[in-house]
């Protein structure tokens, strides 16, 4: 796994944690939620790439 990836997704993170407490003070709570959602969808979206890696890996190993 590349570090870099890492690197990413915990800036998503921080990014996204940030805004989250800033609607909520603002009283935005179902915004707040939404940026949340989006965060999450954000990482997976980088993570599908991965995840396939990961399997044509496996197959190559078990000869599937």
């Amino acid at each position: 796994m590349e570090i870099d990836l890492i690197f990413k997704i915990a800036a998503v993170g921080i990014i996204v944690a940030v805004l989250h407490q800033l609607l909520l003070r603002a009283g935005r709570e179902e915004q707040a939620l939404m940026v949340t959602i989006a965060g999450i969808v954000v990482v997976m979206m980088m993570l599908i790439g991965q995840i396939s890696e990961l399997f044509d890996t496996v197959k190559s190993v078990f000869d599937l």
